[in-house]
């Protein structure tokens, strides 16, 4: 059964109905806009691109969701009976609570410390409580708590003042006085943050795994948000932690995670107490070609997984037990920046720490386990080819693309908050736009942050760490980094335009003017690339009219590079006063046939409402109300001519 908390903040129902309402209407516009011609082979670079990558990426998340569902439906299940008949045999002889809280608002650590000494109170284990307190006001808040529930007999009370410097250093003061201690063996050690609000029975029900798995060294749990701020914040929260609820569930199949949440985590304390496991908590520093060294600031939670993962220990993610965390953004009134912010420092906290996992190879975590932190490297270029691919082709080949991939990121996106919504127990409109914009914006970021790990800052405690002391230095290493992103993003950005195929060979007018061989286009041409751009552009079956004046039109520009028939419009209308004149190549004209089915030779008039036919392999089109005339001068394309098979001639085939 979840202790699951009833006040976990959601949007409000005019907000989802709002949210309906503004999608029903963006899609009734992407149909609207949808280019008819989208499924057409004239789109298969935008749907290779585009599709290809999407079914690799959405496949891993498949496989990713598939995992989550056994571990939920199938092995949990059979953990938890099994750690639950174990009943007081689980209970740990000995019990270390680690909470670091900095500047915390008093009302909030009330909250905290009251259902904390509650619970521990209930569990009944002698428990030793080590407050890492900043202020004062942080001992009167938890002597009030403390004074309304008795002074429970079972526990202990520790003060620790933090130094301002970070987490790191008030953690590894409290793991010291741990160990000063001597736990006895089997004792364990809780650690969280100072804004986590623990449920009932959170204790008993979580930590009695340790009592029936010897090789587990740390587990977290399931988490749900109590936000102060709007509905895009509120939900922005939730499907963080409802992606964070099916990894975690997928990662636990393999007894392992890809990070231990600081919010709430158990260890066993022989573990956390290890020198190096303290050293590594407190010092934990990378050595980089282009940045030198520097520690880490923020992220204890990754240097005690890595702790754990290089060690062998494995890991465990509880489903069924919530912690709840009160959230706000660092400026509520501004998302954008705020949620960059934190993305900026969870994704460079994962990147520092990913290298040297991945580097540890299959063999201490499994190949699964390995392969998921190499895909945390990969997806941040991956996600960003749909986006770059939907631009390029909107910009170069057809501005109605970017409805056919509107139309992709909906069916896509909705069809994933489905499955996570099935999974975390609800389910958002919201999420939609946010899971999107956590993909695109969040990719962009790791990119960013890749090139420049080494910036590092904590909005809460106001510190920033990782860059040079020398201004100059500082300097150097920021351009060096602007350079090599700029490199890495063009690149990606070449092979996309090569693939697909925004970038064609120049025509025989454009080489002409390259090489300087030639005269600037005159406006006769100009005007025939007009006409079979109008042409391509039509409704399938529908019609161009021509305004009075002279069009020029030839084979090579009603043939694709790709060899198939361009043309979608099946009618094209001269002026009403029969001032239009389509002057055409004798290759185009052999295809032409006039009022009487007679080919046109050298001229003819394309009377309503017979008119002119040309027959091409896939289309046919009729000219009405208009003059052709050919032009003798010119000689088109052999290969077009060659696509442009009469009927005649297909017939006698």
């Amino acid at each position: 059964m979840s202790n699951s908390p009833d006040d976990r903040s959601v949007a409000s129902k005019a907000t989802e109905v709002a949210t309906f309402i503004l999608g029903i209407a963006l899609l009734i516009v992407v149909v609207d806009g949808l280019p008819l011609d989208v499924f057409s082979t004239e789109s298969k670079s935008f749907f290779f691109a585009v599709g290809a990558v999407g079914i690799w990426r959405y496949s891993w998340w498949l496989i990713q969701a598939v995992r989550s569902v056994w571990y939920n439906r199938r092995i949990f299940p059979r953990l938890r009976a099994q750690a639950d008949a174990a009943g007081e045999q689980a209970l740990p002889p000995e019990l270390y609570v680690l909470c670091t809280s900095f500047r915390i608002e008093p009302e909030v650590s009330f909250q905290v410390y009251e259902a904390l000494v509650r619970e521990v109170a209930d569990y009944g284990v002698p428990t030793t409580i080590f407050a890492s307190i900043s202020d004062r006001t942080d001992v009167d808040v938890i002597t009030h708590v403390m004074d309304d529930n008795g002074w429970p007999e079972n526990i202990e009370l520790r003060y620790m003042f933090q130094k301002g410097d970070g987490k790191r250093s008030a953690m590894a003061e409290v793991l010291r006085a741990i160990s000063r201690r001597m736990p006895a063996p089997g004792a364990l050690l809780v650690s969280m943050d100072g804004d986590i609000r623990l449920e009932p029975g959170t204790l008993s029900r979580s930590l009695s795994f340790f009592s029936v798995q010897e090789d587990l060294g740390a587990l977290t749990t399931n988490n749900s948000a109590i936000v102060t701020g709007g509905d895009a914040t509120k939900e922005w929260y939730d499907i963080r932690y409802a992606q964070r609820h099916l990894v975690m569930s997928s990662m636990s199949v393999s007894r392992r995670l890809l990070v231990l949440t600081g919010r709430y985590s158990a260890f066993r304390a022989d573990l956390a107490t290890q020198p190096d496991f303290i050293d590594l908590v407190e010092n934990d520093h990378v050595d980089h070609w282009r940045f030198g060294t520097f520690k880490f600031l923020s992220g204890d939670d990754k240097s005690t997984w890595y702790w754990l993962l290089k060690n062998g220990w494995r890991m465990l993610y509880i489903p069924d037990v919530h912690v709840s965390g009160f959230e706000e953004l660092p400026d509520r009134k501004r998302f954008f920046h705020s949620t960059t912010d934190l993305m900026r420092r969870w994704y460079g906290n994962m990147l520092r720490t990913s290298n040297r996992a991945i580097a540890l190879g299959p063999r201490p975590m499994g190949l699964f386990t390995w392969w998921s932190l190499v895909d945390q490297r990969l997806s941040m270029w991956t996600t960003l080819i749909g986006p770059t691919v939907a631009v390029l082709v909107t910009l170069f080949i057809r501005p109605s693309f970017i409805f056919a991939y509107a139309l992709w990121i909906l069916f896509t996106r909705g069809l994933v908050t489905l499955i996570l919504a099935w999974q975390h127990g609800r389910f958002s409109l919201l999420w939609i736009p946010l899971i999107y914009y956590n993909q695109v914006w969040g990719a962009l970021l790791k990119t960013y942050v890749s090139f420049r790990f080494n910036r590092q800052a904590w909005s809460r405690q106001g510190i920033s760490a990782g860059e040079p002391g020398d201004p100059e230095a500082v300097k150097r290493q920021r351009r060096m980094g602007h350079v090599l992103h700029g490199f890495a993003y063009g690149l990606l950005l070449f092979v996309l335009v090569i693939s697909t195929g925004v970038l064609q060979p120049p025509d025989r007018t454009s080489l002409s003017l390259l090489t300087g061989g030639g005269h600037r286009e005159s406006p006769a041409r100009m005007d025939e690339r007009w006409l079979s751009l109008a042409l391509a552009d039509a409704p399938e079956g529908g019609s161009v009219q021509l305004p009075a004046g002279e069009f020029r039109l030839d084979a090579d520009r009603l043939v694709g590079n790709g060899g198939a028939d361009r043309p979608r419009a099946r009618h094209v209308l001269g002026a009403e006063d029969d001032t239009t004149r389509l002057i055409v190549t004798p290759e185009l004209a052999s295809h032409l046939s006039d009022s009487s089915g007679r080919p046109v030779a050298e001229a003819s008039t394309c009377p309503a409402p017979a008119g002119c036919t040309l027959e091409m392999e896939h289309h046919s089109m009729t000219f009405t109300d208009l003059t052709i005339q050919v032009d003798t001068a010119r000689s088109g394309d052999a290969v077009a001519s060659v696509k442009l098979q009469s009927k005649e001639k297909a017939q006698d085939v």
